[in-house]
């Protein structure tokens, strides 16, 4: 539709500084009103089927019967619309619906803000104060509660065939249950397709992590149409080999580069933070096991007076790296260089620490879901290296690419 310029100039007439525009008593405001309400007497028009002051629907029971008064909650702040009446009380509006107290959009406003991790009275205030608007602790929650449905809807979907590479990582929670606060883990199966680009899974609460836990979402990712996963990268292995060997028997199992750099940079001053890093990277960066394996011996000679527990936190998880070193280095880099994982854990964090307690399970995986549109939006590239290391999966796991 073009609208033309004479249009836009009539309407501009007068037109000085912003708030003429876009404030409270504004064009825009007035604009939408008056097209809402005509659109309204349309509606009635093609419901009653003949126009205003169209003498031929006498022999009719059905006519107009003034209007009624309706205040939307908008962008704009209240909307106040004259919404037209039939006789007979039958007429249903499509454009503002019976019962409707919010304007299209409003909604979206309301989860965008507890997406970003705002709580209800920070909505509250900022409703307010942008938009002359009140609301009440129960709409917002009304609101971002209808989500829920998209939630199930999302977590049951269907997957693809293959995921090259799948990220298992867990987040805390501080969740009220049975009038108790309990520290509950919210687990992320993160995939790489076979494009390259970023897929979030699935979202799962639980307590605790175990075999059995682990079994029942793998169990879940095949049931949802995933039939081979080429390596999974995980930042613990409590029970996690026997479940993947279960319904994956054909996955490799990677603790992951990342998480061993970053919880060993945990034990050290910032003064040394540098240099640590630079010494790790001579291990996982090693062509060879046995490189790394000496690597990791010189590590341990010139840090351990200060920081002993570095060296054995990787000798005591040396033997769930060291598949790491099986692979070609395209598809090391894509395993070691991409901070995938590691990026949306921080995301989530920054969101989820000002929120304290969540009242449910069910609150705490609502806002990590909305969180989580927010953040895949930002998922348009494959993640680095990975034209490379595509090519040597398909030279690895042609067989199981082909049976599949």
């Amino acid at each position: 539709m073009v609208i033309k310029d004479e249009l836009i100039d009539e309407l501009l007439k007068g037109y000085k500084n912003p708030e003429d525009l876009l404030g409270e008593e504004g064009i825009l405001k007035e604009l939408t009103r008056r097209l809402v309400e005509r659109a309204l007497e349309g509606e009635l028009t093609t419901h009653l089927g003949f126009e205003k002051n169209d003498r031929s629907h006498k022999t009719k029971n059905n006519y107009r019967n003034g209007h009624s008064q309706k205040s939307l909650k908008s962008d704009f702040g209240p909307l106040d619309l004259k919404v037209p009446r039939d006789r007979e009380s039958d007429f249903e509006p499509k454009i503002v619906a019976k019962g409707q107290t919010r304007f299209t959009g409003f909604d979206d406003k309301i989860i965008s803000m507890y997406a970003r991790g705002l709580s209800t009275r920070e909505i509250q205030g900022h409703l307010e104060e942008i938009y002359q608007v009140e609301v009440s602790p129960t709409l917002i929650s009304n609101v971002t509660n209808a989500v829920m449905g998209e939630v199930k809807e999302w977590q049951n979907r269907s997957l693809d065939e293959v995921y090259p590479i799948v990220y298992f990582d867990a987040l805390r929670g501080k969740v009220r249950d049975d009038g108790q606060i309990k520290n509950k883990a919210v687990y992320l199966a993160l995939g790489v397709n076979m494009e390259g680009h970023k897929e979030l899974l699935g979202l799962w609460i639980a307590e605790n992590e175990g075999a059995k836990f682990w079994l029942g979402v793998l169990t879940e990712l095949s049931n949802r149409g995933l039939k081979d996963i080429f390596i999974a990268c995980v930042d613990g292995l409590k029970g996690f080999p026997e479940a993947v060997e279960a319904v994956f028997p054909q996955t490799k199992v990677q603790l992951c580069i990342v998480h061993m750099v970053r919880n060993s940079l945990k034990y050290v001053s910032y003064k040394d933070r540098k240099a640590v890093a630079a010494d790790l990277k001579d291990i996982y960066r090693a062509v060879t096991e046995d490189e790394a394996s000496l690597n990791l011996a010189a590590f341990a000679e010139k840090w351990d007076t200060k920081y002993p527990t570095i060296s054995q936190s990787w000798q005591r998880n040396w033997e769930a790296i060291i598949p790491f070193f099986a692979y070609p280095e395209d598809i090391r880099k894509v395993i070691y260089t991409t901070n995938a994982i590691e990026s949306l854990n921080s995301s989530l964090r920054k969101i989820s620490k000002t929120r304290g307690v969540f009242p449910s399970d069910e609150s705490l995986i609502k806002l990590f879901y909305l969180a989580l549109k927010n953040i895949s939006k930002k998922w348009t590239m494959p993640i680095r290296n990975w034209k490379a290391a595509l090519n040597r999966f398909v030279i690895e796991y042609q067989d199981r690419l082909e049976a599949i």
